[in-house]
């Protein structure tokens, strides 16, 4: 199966899991539903690619799809209803892996990563605003002194010195810059939601519901546009009386290791994905996709791996990466250190050390 040119009948399918960086133009997605559309805009520049950080997660491109049918198909169907993938699965299978693979794939740019802690808000998602390094450049100002070296001014003070600019002191965050207004969508990846406090989950509804945010601090400024930071490095976006609303809807994986369940209403908006341990040919494809060509020792450590699996232990596809990198360094050639290095690499995950 090619990751262009599907031979199974799936025509409606935009996206393949082979990760194949798309030909000249970005591969065109679906129309939204009439429910999903959203009228944010001007529309913003393409996001810059990370191909580097692609490459670390994904290895190399390759034609051989790396998720099952029944995967590609969810994902799928998540792309052109523009709703949220919840994915589930044990560590390390690979969960977080996907966001990457689809922007890789789709052509939609730099991954936005918000890891979630028990400490998480909604508010860490959507955007910072730095009070206190505001009051100390007003003050500033108001001793006379230019504000500190980066901080944009904007509007003409009592004694016609311009004041600290508000809009610099916000910094989106990766909720809030993925809610822009692009012409393609954003690929947000919110990692671990499992591990937050209660209520962040309910507290997203409204905003994957609503495709937009305010910014109260924006909201009450007299000025009608600031200019903002995003979550893109060195990257600036313009927003208007203080709202933010998207023109397409990001694509939002959101990964879940099962530590517990989440409420109705929010599993209501989403497409439910449980992700499992790849089979043996997948796995050589990731192998091979990651070392360009599939190292001598590769399929056995491969067999070893799906055995340990099938046999009710926890292990991460990093193990299988590690144990092949070392091969190639002829750490694993001698059998006394063959034995020691193999079980410490491909432990069981549940057993501790």
């Amino acid at each position: 199966m090619s990751g262009t040119t599907p031979t199974d009948g799936r025509t409606w399918r935009v996206f393949h899991a082979t990760g194949s960086l798309p030909d000249g133009e970005p591969r065109p997605l679906p129309q939204a539903p009439p429910w999903r559309r959203f009228l944010g805009g001007p529309p913003l520049p393409p996001p810059p690619d990370d191909e580097e950080t692609a490459r670390r997660r994904l290895g190399h491109a390759d034609p051989v799809p790396q998720l099952d049918e029944e995967t590609i198909d969810v994902v799928n169907a998540a792309l052109v209803l523009r709703r949220p993938l919840l994915v589930s699965g044990p560590p390390g299978v690979g969960k977080s892996t996907l966001g990457y693979l689809i922007a890789r794939e789709l052509g939609l740019g730099r991954v936005l990563e918000w890891n979630i802690v028990s400490r998480t808000t909604l508010r860490d998602g959507l955007y910072a605003h730095d009070a206190l390094g505001r009051a100390q450049a007003i003050a500033a100002w108001r001793a006379g002194h230019q504000p500190p070296p980066g901080y944009a001014v904007s509007g003409p003070g009592d004694d016609g010195q311009p004041l600290p600019a508000l809009g610099d002191f916000i910094t989106l965050g990766p909720l809030g810059t993925a809610l822009l207004p692009y012409a393609r969508p954003r690929v947000l990846l919110v990692d671990e939601l499992d591990k937050s406090d209660i209520d962040l989950p309910n507290d997203l509804l409204h905003v994957l519901e609503n495709g937009s945010y305010e910014i109260p601090e924006l909201v009450r400024h007299p000025d009608d546009t600031a200019r903002v930071h995003t979550s893109d490095p060195g990257l600036h976006a313009v927003v208007r009386h203080g709202r933010v609303e998207c023109r397409e809807f990001p694509v939002v994986v959101i990964t879940s290791n099962g530590e517990r369940e989440f409420p109705a209403a929010f599993r209501r908006r989403c497409l439910p994905l449980e992700m499992r341990t790849p089979t043996r040919a997948q796995l050589l494809a990731m192998v091979e996709s990651h070392f360009k060509a599939l190292p001598s020792d590769a399929e056995n450590l491969i067999d070893i791996f799906v055995e340990r699996v099938r046999s009710g232990g926890t292990h991460s596809l990093d193990q299988l990466l590690n144990a092949v990198q070392l091969t190639t360094e002829g750490a694993l050639q001698a059998d006394g250190a063959r034995r020691h290095l193999m079980e410490m690499l491909l432990r069981d995950l549940t057993k501790g050390r």
